[in-house]
C-alpha cells in the first residue's frame, strides 16, 4: 500500500473513531435518565453519570497526549483506549445497580482520552491554514455521529428478551450495542490505521531551509565573482551590497571563493574513508526531536494571556453545554411529556443542525480569521443564554408557546456551538508548542473536560431553580466576551510560526 492510500486509510478510521463516539454519546443520553430512575437512583444520579465519564477523560487526556508526543505514535494509544470503551459499555449492558451504572461512565470515559493523540497528531501532519478545516472535518464526524446515533434508539428501543442470564431492553441494549461497535472499531484501527510519522512538516522546514542557506550561500559566492569581474569590466555596475554583507547577514564568516573551496576539499579528504563519499552532516534538531520536553515549561507553555483565554472558552462553552443537555430530559418530561423516541428525534433534529454548522464554519474558516469565527460564536451564545434566561426559566403560554419557545432556545444554543468549538481549537493549536501538542491538546481536553464535570452536576442540582442556574452560566458568557475583547489582539498565530511555515512553503 503506497504512502497516500495509507493516509486516507488512517483519515478514515479517525473520521470513524469520532463517529462512534458521537453514537454512544447519542444512544446513552436519551436513555439513561429514565435507566437510573428504573433502579432507584435519585435525581443527582443524573449529573453523577454525566460527569464520571468526563473526570475520566480530564485524567487520561493528557496522559495519552503525553504518550504520543514522546512516541509519535497513535495507533497502540487508540488500541488501549478503545478496550476502556469496550469494557465500561459492556458494564452499562449488564446495569445490575445504579453503582454498576456510574462505574461503567467512569470506566469508559477513560477511552476518550485517545483523542488527545489523535489532534496531536493532527496539528503535526497540517499546516496551519488547514488546520481549521481539518478540526471542523473531525469534529463533524463526531455530530454526524450524534446524527446517527438516535436512529438506532429507535430500533433499541424495541428489544425486549433476555439474553443468557442478562436482559436486554431499550435500557441496557445500548451498552452491548456499543460494545459491539467499539470492538469492530478495534478490527478497523488494527486493519486500516497506520503509524504516518507526522513530523514530516517539520523536517521538511529544517531541510528547506539548510537548503536555502545553501543556495544563499553559493549564490553569495557567485555574486563575490561577480563583482571581481564587474570591478575590472565597468564601475558602475557595482552592486549596492557586497558579498560578504550577504553572507554577514546569516552570520556567517565569509572567505575568499578560493579558500573557502579548499577548505571544504581538504576537510572531506581528511574525514572521509577512500573511497567513499563524504558524510553529511547530521540535522541539528535531531536530538531534541526526540525528546520534545526538552527545555518544555508549563508555566511558559499554558500562563499566556491568549492561551488562558482559550482555555477559558473550552471550560466555560462546555459547562454551559452539558449544563443545557442536563437539564433538557427532564425538562421535555416535564412540560411536554416527551419519551425515549421524541428525545431522539430531538438530538438528531440537533446532529443535522450543528452538522450544518461545522460545514459553514469549514467554508467561512478559509474566508475569515479564526479570532473573527469565536467571537461570532459568543454572541450567538450569549444571544442563546439570554433567550434560555428570559423563557425557559419560567415558560409562558399554552403548549404551542412553550415548544416555540424551547425549540428557539435549543436552536440558538445549538447554533453556536461549532463556530466556538472550532475557532478555540484551531488557535490553541496555533499559539501552543507544535513539538508538545499531543500534551498541549490533553490538557486543553482536559479543561474541557472540567466543564463537563461541573455542568452536569450543576445543572442536575438546579433543575427546580432555573434563574440561579441560567444567571451563573450567563455571567460565565459575559466574563469570556470580556475576555476575548481585551485579548483580541494577541488571538493570532505568533510570528515565529508564521515565518516558519513561509520558510516551509518556499
Amino acid at each position: 500500500m503506497d504512502n497516500q492510500r495509507k493516509k486516507k486509510s488512517t483519515y478514515f478510521t479517525i473520521g470513524l473513531v469520532f463517529v462512534l463516539s458521537g453514537i454512544e454519546y447519542a444512544v446513552i443520553l436519551p436513555t439513561i435518565w429514565r435507566y437510573l430512575q428504573n433502579l432507584d437512583a435519585a435525581p443527582y444520579f443524573l449529573g453523577l453519570a454525566l460527569s464520571a465519564f468526563s473526570l475520566s477523560g480530564l485524567l487520561s487526556g493528557p496522559l495519552f497526549g503525553h504518550w504520543s508526543d514522546r512516541t509519535r505514535t497513535t495507533k497502540k494509544i487508540i488500541l488501549f483506549a478503545n478496550c476502556f470503551e469496550i469494557i465500561g459499555n459492556f458494564m452499562y449492558f449488564m446495569g445490575y445497580s445504579k453503582w454498576v451504572l456510574l462505574s461503567s461512565r467512569l470506566v469508559a470515559g477513560i477511552g476518550t482520552g485517545a483523542g488527545s493523540a489523535i489532534f496531536g497528531l493532527l496539528t503535526r501532519s497540517t499546516a496551519p491554514e488547514d488546520r481549521s478545516t481539518a478540526f471542523a472535518a473531525v469534529m463533524a464526524c463526531r455530530q454526524a455521529g450524534l446524527l446517527i446515533g438516535p436512529a438506532f434508539n429507535i430500533f433499541l428501543r424495541l428489544c425486549d428478551f433476555n439474553l443468557g442470564p442478562f436482559v436486554l431492553n431499550k435500557f441496557t441494549a445500548p451498552g452491548l450495542f456499543m460494545c459491539l461497535l467499539w470492538i469492530l472499531l478495534q478490527l478497523a484501527v488494527v486493519f486500516l490505521y497506520w503509524d504516518i510519522q507526522p513530523a514530516e512538516r517539520g523536517k521538511a522546514r529544517d531541510v528547506s531551509t539548510r537548503r536555502s542557506n545553501e543556495v544563499d550561500g553559493e549564490r553569495g559566492q557567485a555574486e563575490g565573482q561577480a563583482e571581481g569581474d564587474d570591478d575590472d569590466d565597468n564601475n558602475e555596475e557595482k552592486p549596492l551590497m557586497g558579498s560578504q554583507e550577504v553572507m554577514g547577514s546569516y552570520g556567517a564568516v565569509v572567505e575568499p571563493p578560493d579558500q573557502t573551496s579548499h577548505h571544504i576539499a581538504a576537510a572531506s579528504d581528511a574525514d572521509a574513508p577512500h573511497g567513499s563519499p563524504p558524510p553529511s552532516p547530521p540535522p541539528p534538531e535531531s536530538q531534541e526531536s526526540s525528546n520534545p520536553f526538552k527545555n518544555f515549561s508549563m508555566t511558559r507553555e499554558f500562563l499566556r494571556e491568549e492561551v488562558i483565554v482559550l482555555l477559558a472558552a473550552q471550560f466555560i462553552t462546555l459547562f454551559n453545554q452539558t449544563a443545557l443537555e442536563t437539564m433538557v430530559t427532564p425538562m421535555t418530561q416535564k412540560y411536554f411529556g416527551y419519551g425515549e423516541l421524541e428525545n431522539s428525534v430531538m438530538y438528531c433534529l440537533c446532529g443535522v443542525e450543528v452538522i450544518a454548522g461545522f460545514l459553514f464554519v469549514r467554508w467561512l474558516s478559509q474566508r475569515v480569521a479564526e479570532r473573527v469565527i469565536l467571537a461570532i460564536g459568543l454572541v450567538i451564545c450569549n444571544i442563546a443564554c439570554v433567550w434560555c434566561l428570559i423563557f425557559l426559566t419560567n415558560p409562558i403560554g399554552d403548549f404551542p408557546w412553550q415548544l416555540t419557545e424551547f425549540v428557539i432556545g435549543v436552536f440558538l444554543q445549538v447554533l453556536g456551538l461549532p463556530f466556538v468549538a472550532v475557532a478555540q481549537v484551531s488557535l490553541f493549536s496555533k499559539v501552543t508548542s507544535e513539538k508538545t501538542q499531543g500534551f498541549n491538546q490533553g490538557v486543553r481536553r482536559s479543561v474541557g473536560g472540567l466543564g463537563t464535570i461541573l455542568g452536569p452536576l450543576w445543572a442536575g442540582g438546579l433543575t427546580e431553580n432555573m434563574y440561579i442556574m441560567l444567571g451563573v452560566m450567563m455571567a460565565l458568557l459575559v466574563l469570556l466576551t470580556v475576555m476575548m475583547a481585551f485579548s483580541y489582539e494577541r488571538l493570532v498565530e505568533p510570528p515565529a510560526v508564521q515565518q516558519a511555515d513561509a520558510d516551509d512553503t518556499d
